[in-house]
C-alpha cells in the first residue's frame, strides 16, 4: 500500500519541476517502484499539483490543498503529519476524491554552516527572520534549530512581499533578503539588499543587488563584513580628503 501511494504521487509529480516533486520522483525511482502514466497535469499555485492516473484524479500538495479542498484524513495520517512536521520534515499529501490515501515527507537537510552564519550574524548585532512556505510546525522546529529570531510560515509564493513588509515594519535598519527560487525574485528586488545564492535560478540572480558565489550560509557573513569594511574605508577616505 505505502509503495502505491508512492507510485502514485511520483506519477503526478513527475511533470512538475518542484524541487519536492523531483525528491519524490527520484525516491519512487531508488526503491524500484513502479510509476504508472499520467495525463491532465495542472499545477495549482500555493496548493499543490494534480494530474490523472489511470482514469483517477489524484492531488499531491501541502496543507493548503487540504483546507481548500476540505478533504478527509484518517487519524492515523494527522498524527503521523504532525509528528513528522514537528521534527521539521514538510509533509506533502497525496489525496484522491474526499480522502487522503497517504502521505510523504520531505526533508530537507541543514547546513551545518547555516547554524554558524545564524551565529555570526547574532555577533554582529543583526537579527534573523524566516519566510516561508512551510507549514508552522514545520518552521519552527528549523527555527530552534537554528536560532532564528522570528518566522512568518505558510506563506503564499505571491505573498513573500507583503511578508518582507511586516518585517519592514518592526524593524528600525535595513532589511536584507537571502533567496534563490524563481518565488523569491520580487522579495529579492523589494528588500533594501537583495542577496541571491549563486546556485539558484537565473531570475533571482538578475533580481538580487549582490550574488554570492556558491550555496554556502557563511558567504552572506562575509559579503555584510566586506560591505562594512568598504563603508568604513570611504569613510576614512573622505575624512582625510576634507
Amino acid at each position: 500500500q505505502d509503495k502505491r501511494v508512492l507510485g502514485l504521487a511520483a506519477a503526478v509529480e513527475k511533470h512538475s519541476e518542484h524541487p519536492i516533486g523531483r525528491a519524490i520522483v527520484d525516491s519512487a525511482r531508488q526503491s524500484e517502484i513502479h510509476v504508472p502514466d499520467s495525463d491532465d497535469f495542472v499545477s495549482e499555485t500555493g496548493q499543490g499539483v494534480v494530474a490523472r492516473v489511470s482514469g483517477e484524479s489524484i492531488r499531491v500538495g501541502g496543507p493548503r490543498m487540504l483546507q481548500a479542498r476540505k478533504v478527509e484524513m484518517p487519524e492515523r495520517l494527522a498524527e503521523a503529519a504532525d509528528r513528522l512536521s514537528g521534527k521539521g520534515a514538510t509533509v506533502v499529501y497525496i489525496v484522491s476524491g474526499d480522502m487522503v490515501k497517504g502521505l510523504v515527507a520531505v526533508a530537507d537537510p541543514i547546513k551545518p554552516s547555516a547554524k554558524r552564519a545564524i551565529e555570526a550574524l547574532h555577533e554582529s548585532g543583526l537579527k534573523t527572520a524566516m519566510i516561508t512556505g512551510d507549514s508552522r510546525a514545520t518552521a519552527e522546529s528549523v527555527a530552534r534549530e537554528l536560532g532564528i529570531d522570528a518566522v512568518i510560515a505558510g506563506v503564499l509564493p505571491d505573498g513573500k512581499v507583503e511578508a518582507l513588509d511586516q518585517l519592514k515594519q518592526k524593524t528600525d535598519g535595513a532589511l536584507a533578503f537571502v533567496g534563490d527560487g524563481i518565488n523569491d525574485a520580487p522579495v529579492l528586488a523589494a528588500a533594501d539588499v537583495g542577496i541571491a545564492i549563486g546556485s539558484g535560478t537565473d531570475i533571482a540572480i538578475e533580481s538580487a543587488d549582490v550574488v554570492l558565489m556558491s550555496g554556502d550560509p557563511e558567504k552572506v557573513v562575509s559579503a555584510i563584513k566586506l560591505s562594512r569594511k568598504v563603508m568604513r574605508n570611504i569613510a576614512q577616505n573622505l575624512f582625510w580628503a576634507f
